[in-house]
Order: structure tokens, then C-alpha cells, then sequence
């Protein structure tokens, strides 16, 4: 049952706002009531990582750390000095569950399924006495009286014949509801301002599908670069081009491109995309970054000790896709059945060009709703850092995807959401007195 009045709600059942709820109770703070308006919490842990949940990044360095966050950064640097990957990986080990870093640096429960990290949570939160209340969402949010008195809280929470609406005061107020739309309104209802909210995290979609025939050829490392100019999208000349440079493995899907890699590029780009009508053309280096003379070096080898192979049944190297070189022998109008010793200069020169400067028009994102992150929200200027407190509004605290910070993939914004919701029990304790 709601009681008609709380010391702490959080308002929002995700990663930040247990993370916020359990560190608040575990620090001392008491009657922690945590809402969340969907029958089941942590729904975003569940699928992450294909339901393995990627929790956090073997990236120790809070210097290093911050890199990863398009929007952040630097920012985030005093954050991240107090409760990083170390500390979250120890807060974790702590509460019975055991952490592995694969060979890329993301880390995963050692049972690889989400389901144990959603355990370890929901029971961290009932040993620390916090109330978790389903189904039940905040709806508005009124201050009280004096700054830092309080907050009217008006719920819609499940009822004997389906919803009913709800009153209750909060001593102090958390709001960590993610990129939901009803968590942006709730912060500008109380004052805060809202950078608008961009895709993040996305694939991209190339124009005519020029690579539709080699969809599941995997590259690694593939330098991309990324070249966006308004003129593209509004014939406007008069604006610079923008460019932005990834390098990392690369997914050939059936719409264009995807990977890791491809999902870095796009996030730091997300906010450029937007701009320019996500037009844009795109400059891809499959030969990860190897020289002019060390592929002239490589096809004089070729043409000498594989005089008499096809050029389909020999590459520059093997972890090149056979696929893939197949493809770029057409596109250069070789003949893949030509021998290495019948490879003609201009043939060369162009497959030698294809490999390290391949270009292909991006003319949007992939599919709808395959975006991981939203970027935008609250500004963080609008935050004290160390506590996550609003300096607007005495009381209130922001945590996770609702704030204007999105990370690359890899665990990244699951750690912000540990980070940041950490804090905010930290201070939340401390202003009930139970921390120096």
C-alpha cells in the first residue's frame, strides 16, 4: 500500500533508480519507496547484451572512462572519480553476483543472463528495506512550501478495477525514469530545461544497398569516416563539413551497416545526423588502416608467387572476406577468373583504391526502432555533480538516461546509471543525516 507521505521516492524502476533506492537504504536513509509503472522493473537489464546484460566496461581509468560518452565527457569526470567500473564491480561482487570481462572489455554476470543480475538488484533492495511498488507511475510533481520542504506527488497505481489515482508528499524526490517521455515532462514541470532528444547509438542505411549481396560478412578492424555537409540535406554550401572518424569491427547487414564500430560512429555523429537530414557519405578503409606500399608490396607478391591462381581464389591476406574481395574485383570491372599474373595496372590501382577508400551515401538510420540510446535530456550544468541534486529544485535528484549523457556501446551507459544513481543515495542519506 502507497502511505500518504515518504521521506524518498524514486521515480523509476530501471538501473539508476534501483541503484539510487538500494544505495540511499544501504547508507541509512529510511522509507525509500521506489515506483515503477510497468508490472515488471528492469526491463532494459533483461534484454541487454541479447539477455546476457552487459553490465559495465573493463575501463578503470575515470580519465579514460569519460571518452566514451558523446554526451558527458568531461563532465563526467567527477562522477566517475567517486563510483566507476572498479567500484561498480565491487558493489556488485559485494551483493553475490560475480562479474567476467571478456576479451573486449565488457563485462557480463559469470551465468551470461540478465535474470541474475535483475536478482541480484531486486533482492539488494528488499534486504535494504526499500518499498518497490509495480505499476504505479508518478504523474506530477509540485513542490512544497519552502525549497527543500518537499513535493506533492500525484500516482497512478493499480487499483481494484484497473488504474486509480493517488496523492502522497515526498521529503525528497528522484527522478530516474529513463528516456520516457512522462520523466522529460515531470523535470521541465519542476523547472528544468531539456535538450531535445536525438537517436543514438544506430545503424546506417546506404543508398541503392550496394552491399545488399554481402549481408553477414563480418570486418575487423574497418577505419570509418564519416563525412556530413548540410548542402547534402539543404543545398546550403555556406556551412562546413563535419567529420567523424571509428575505427572497429563492421556488420554488412541487408539495409547497410552495423557493428560496433558503425554504432560508435553514430553516436558522437548523432546530434551532426540529426542536422543534416541523416545524409551524409561515408569513406570505409577494409584494409584496417594498412598503407599504399604495403598493399602495392602485397599485390607484387601476388602477381608473383600466385602468378597462376584466379583472383577470386587468392586475397592481399586471409582475414579478408572472400565475399567481400569477390565484390570489390566486380566493382572494379576485374574478372574474377583472370589469373594474379594477368592483373592489369589500372585494375590494381582501383582495387588498391576500393580496399583502403571505399565511399557509399548514407541517406538514413536502419530500421525504426533499432536505436539503443537516446541522446539529450537534462543539461548537466543544471546538476550539482557531486550529489546529482537539481540546483533548481531543493530536493529533487536526477539520475540515468533521463540526463543529457549517453555512452558508446560496450556497458557504458548501464555504468553511468550505477555511477549516477549511486550518488544520489549517497546524498540522499547524507541530508537525512546518516552520512558525513
Amino acid at each position: 500500500m502507497l502511505p500518504t507521505r515518504a521521506a524518498v521516492v524514486v521515480a523509476g524502476g530501471g538501473a539508476a533508480g534501483f541503484m539510487a533506492a538500494i544505495a540511499a537504504a544501504e547508507a541509512g536513509a529510511r522509507d525509500v519507496h521506489l515506483l515503477e509503472a510497468t508490472p515488471e522493473p528492469l526491463a532494459k537489464v533483461r534484454i541487454s547484451g541479447g539477455g546476457r546484460c552487459n553490465v559495465t566496461h573493463a575501463c578503470w581509468d575515470p580519465r579514460v572512462l569519460v571518452g566514451h560518452y558523446p554526451r558527458g565527457s568531461q563532465a563526467l569526470r567527477g562522477p566517475f572519480s567517486r563510483f566507476a567500473t572498479g567500484d561498480a564491480v565491487a558493489w556488485f561482487d559485494d551483493h553475490g553476483l560475480e562479474l567476467v570481462e571478456e576479451g573486449d572489455g565488457r563485462m557480463f554476470p559469470r551465468s551470461n543472463r540478465s535474470e541474475s543480475v535483475i536478482k541480484t538488484l531486486r533482492r539488494a533492495a528488499q534486504l535494504a528495506g526499500v518499498e518497490l511498488h509495480l505499476g504505479t507511475a508518478l504523474q506530477t510533481a509540485v513542490p512544497i512550501g519552502a525549497p527543500g520542504e518537499g513535493f506533492e506527488l500525484k500516482l497512478r497505481c493499480p487499483g481494484p478495477d484497473g488504474s486509480r489515482s493517488a496523492a502522497m508528499q515526498a521529503g525528497q524526490l528522484v527522478l530516474a525514469t529513463g528516456s520516457h517521455p512522462s520523466g522529460r515532462q515531470l523535470a521541465a514541470g519542476l523547472g528544468h530545461t531539456l535538450v531535445a532528444p536525438v537517436p543514438s547509438l544506430f545503424t546506417l542505411a546506404l543508398a541503392a544497398d550496394p552491399l545488399r549481396q554481402l549481408a553477414g560478412v563480418a570486418m575487423d578492424p574497418v577505419a570509418m569516416e564519416l563525412e556530413l555537409s548540410a548542402d547534402l540535406a539543404t543545398g546550403d554550401r555556406a556551412v562546413g563539413t563535419k567529420r567523424f572518424c571509428q575505427q572497429g569491427p563492421v556488420l554488412i547487414t541487408h539495409w547497410g551497416l552495423s557493428g560496433p564500430a558503425t554504432l560508435r560512429l553514430t553516436a558522437f555523429a548523432a546530434r551532426a545526423l540529426k542536422q543534416v537530414g541523416y545524409r551524409a557519405v561515408l569513406k570505409l578503409d577494409w584494409s584496417g588502416g594498412r598503407s599504399q606500399a604495403q598493399l602495392e608490396g602485397w599485390f607484387a607478391e601476388a602477381r608473383s608467387h600466385q602468378a597462376k591462381r584466379q583472383l577470386t581464389n587468392w586475397r592481399p591476406w586471409p582475414e579478408l572476406s572472400r565475399r567481400l574481395w569477390g565484390h570489390l574485383l566486380v566493382q572494379v570491372g576485374a574478372d574474377p577468373e583472370r589469373r594474379w599474373a594477368d592483373l592489369s595496372k589500372v585494375h590494381q590501382i582501383g582495387l588498391i583504391q576500393a580496399l583502403r577508400a571505399s565511399r557509399y551515401e548514407v541517406t538514413g538510420r536502419g530500421p525504426f526502432g533499432e536505436e539503443f540510446v537516446t541522446a539529450g535530456g537534462v543539461p548537466l550544468a543544471e546538476l550539482s555533480l557531486a550529489t546529482m541534486e537539481s540546483r533548481i529544485s531543493s530536493g529533487l535528484y536526477l539520475a540515468g538516461e533521463l540526463l543529457d549523457v549517453d555512452g558508446i556501446t560496450g556497458g557504458f551507459n548501464f555504468q553511468h546509471c550505477w555511477s549516477s544513481g549511486w550518488l544520489v543515495g549517497q546524498a540522499i542519506a547524507a541530508r537525512q543525516g546518516y552520512l558525513i
